[in-house]
């Protein structure tokens, strides 16, 4: 290598035909891919095939035609698709061509020790700089590995290649046959997302931290949760690809990179797919560094990433937590591709989250997409090991480290509504689930979002105030043992002929219109949170009021915990159209009754089998027939009895 490459350069400089004939019969192929697909070369592979026979081209995903899987070609060229794009896809499920399922992290190493054989590389690249070196541009990906393991490298280069920073350069000297092109790169325009999309995107924003680094695929769901980050701060790139959804965030510095625990200030990436304007923004931008795949989808590497989200989209998932994103049924559709990379390295990383989101259906709606078991010939590509969020539009479902019975109940409660009584009935047939599970009422409840508050007691604790999930019964459970089983409703204690399990189960299980449970949760991750308080009521409808039950642990108690939850229930029965609370309680229990007080509502007592009645009223007191008693306000803080109705 010296300064006579550019003399070099110019022998290398030959038209399509010739560069073709470079290739020998039963040469191995290796292509270029995604929007750096060297689409003239495929082409003219295609046209000059005079010579050519029984070649297997292998490549990931490309963008553009590929001429080279029409059928009447089987003889002359058999794809092997490391990942299968759409323009493939076809030939693969007809059997003309093959596919190879493969971590993307793996892919490089296969080419580079000829467990996949490769004996010619064609790829596009930029033209040299003044010193030989041209650039891979928009797509790193596999091709360095490709072009390692080839004899014969024929170069597609073109002028509107961008010149990118990182592991992107290839000298002059390395390329045995130049054809030169002037012609824009394939673009994959931003795919328009509904409401679904939305939110589902708003779903895994909510799961993402200030100062996370992210993984980001394309699609209409990445875009959905881009365009939810915007209040985010110092949020950082590691990922395989991007999109033009990132732009947006990377010039208003909310990706920044500078929390990044590796390579800070950097976002590092393996190619990206989009339109022009993201080619644009990638050229010679030193903030950005393009590595092989097999650096970036390294879970090692991922995993030192502080606070690494993955975010990875899948076709179906069952009620195990198996996840099958390669096929439908037996028919294969894409790839493995990076998913389980990043999500391996994601569930390493010091308060990482793997993150798997999809429609809860699909076919326009006539298909679940959770489902009791995986179609029939479908391939697991995410073990029920490794998930731990599947986020659909109704909601997230935590799995990791769950039974079996819990993972069943979140994914049913994530799952399309209409879909939920026969997915409970499938769990039941299984005996994933207790087979008297609650059954699943005619209205369908959907878990009332709307009540979710996150909020800090006066220790400073971070409390989340949400809904009880069917799911949350093992921690009530605890809650409850914490407070003393007599802290059940005695009502329940009668239905349930002293079952504990049965109590619990219905406390946990209810259609949020006449029960209504909140629970209070302390811990970083809310996820793996505690619960320290539960309030519940229950509506008599023909009263208007419900009876209320509520029970705060031990070491919370005096902290501000109780108020929070109690100014909260109470603001969602009032939005609920509930006339107002009754509580019954030891007569000696005067901080239940201190708070009910403090709530500035109308409040009567009486007496009733040894135990307090308290009423507390959210109408306007002048239409009660008389003023209700006004007791002393006390501490705060219920004790952990609390209320028994």
């Amino acid at each position: 290598m010296d300064y006579d490459w550019r003399t070099r350069w110019g022998d290398k400089l030959v038209d399509m035909k010739t560069a073709i004939s470079l290739i020998k019969r039963g040469d191995r192929i290796f292509v270029g891919s995604g929007a750096a697909a060297p689409t003239p070369l495929l082409e003219g592979l295609v046209e000059h095939r005079e010579n050519l026979l029984d070649h297997e081209v292998v490549h990931i995903l490309i963008l553009g035609d590929a001429p080279h899987v029409a059928p009447e070609l089987a003889s002359l060229f058999r794809h092997n698709a490391l990942f299968i794009g759409g323009n493939v896809r076809q030939a693969v499920q007809e059997g003309r061509a093959d596919y190879t399922p493969i971590f993307l992290s793996e892919i490089p190493g296969m080419l580079r020790s000829g467990r996949i054989p490769v004996d010619v590389a064609m790829v596009q690249m930029s033209p040299p700089d003044r010193h030989g070196f041209c650039s891979l541009g928009v797509d790193v990906g596999v091709s360095r590995a490709g072009i390692a393991a080839a004899r014969i490298l024929i170069a597609e280069v073109n002028v509107r290649m961008p010149r990118t920073h990182g592991d992107t350069f290839i000298h002059a000297d390395r390329i045995s046959a130049i054809v030169e092109t002037d012609h824009p790169l394939h673009e994959m325009p931003p795919r328009g997302g509904g409401e679904v999309t939305r939110r589902i995107g708003q779903h895994v924003a909510d799961l993402i931290e200030d100062g996370s680094t992210l993984q980001l695929g394309i699609g209409a769901i990445p875009d959905a949760v881009l365009a939810c980050l915007g209040n985010k701060k110092n949020l950082g790139m590691h990922t395989e690809m991007f999109s033009d959804g990132a732009i947006e965030l990377m010039e208003r510095g909310v990706i920044n990179n500078r929390a990044k625990t590796l390579q800070r200030g950097k976002a590092v990436v393996s190619f990206v797919m989009g339109t022009q304007r993201l080619y644009d923004f990638v050229a010679d931008n030193a903030a950005i560094e393009f590595h092989p795949c097999d650096y970036t989808n390294d879970p090692v590497i991922i995993a030192k990433n502080d606070k690494m989200v993955a975010i990875n989209t899948t076709l179906e998932v069952d009620l195990t937590g198996q996840v099958c994103s390669d096929s439908i049924g037996a028919k294969f559709y894409s790839g493995i591709g990076g998913q389980v990379d990043f999500i391996r390295g994601a569930a390493r990383s010091k308060g990482g989250k793997p993150i798997i989101a999809l429609p809860s259906t699909a076919m326009g709606g006539v298909v679940s997409r959770i489902v009791p078991s995986l179609t029939e010939g479908a391939g697991v590509v995410t073990t029920r090991g490794d998930v731990h969020y599947v986020v659909t539009e109704y909601g997230v479902a935590h799995l990791h480290g769950k039974k079996i019975r819990e993972r069943a109940m979140a994914l049913i409660q994530i799952a399309h509504p209409r879909f939920r009584p026969w997915l409970l009935a499938e769990a039941k047939q299984r005996r994933y689930i207790f087979r008297d599970q609650k059954e699943i009422p005619m209205h369908i409840p959907e878990y009332p979002e709307d009540v979710t508050r996150r909020t800090i007691n006066r220790s400073g604790n971070h409390i989340l105030l949400r809904a009880v999930r069917p799911t949350d019964e093992s921690r009530v459970h605890d809650l409850f043992h914490d407070l003393g089983l007599e802290a059940l409703p005695l009502e329940l204690s009668r239905d349930s002929g002293g079952d504990i399990r049965h109590q619990i189960h219905e406390l946990c299980n209810v259609d949020y219109d006449n029960q209504m449970s909140i629970v209070a949760c302390v811990g970083e991750d809310f996820a793996y949170a505690e619960i320290v308080a539960m309030a519940g009521y229950r509506v008599d409808r023909s009263t208007g009021f419900a009876d209320l039950t509520f029970g705060v642990a031990p070491p919370y108690q005096k902290q501000g915990t109780g108020t929070l939850l109690m100014e909260h229930i109470v603001r969602v029965a009032r939005t609920r159209g509930i006339k107002g609370l009754n509580a019954t309680i030891p007569s000696e229990n005067t901080r239940m009754i201190g708070l009910l007080n403090k709530l500035g509502f109308p409040l009567q007592s009486r007496v009733q089998d040894e135990m307090t009645v308290l009423t507390t009223s959210f109408v306007d007191h002048e239409l009660e027939a008389s003023e209700p008693e006004t007791l002393p306000e006390q501490d705060p803080e219920p004790t952990a009895e609390s209320t028994v109705p």
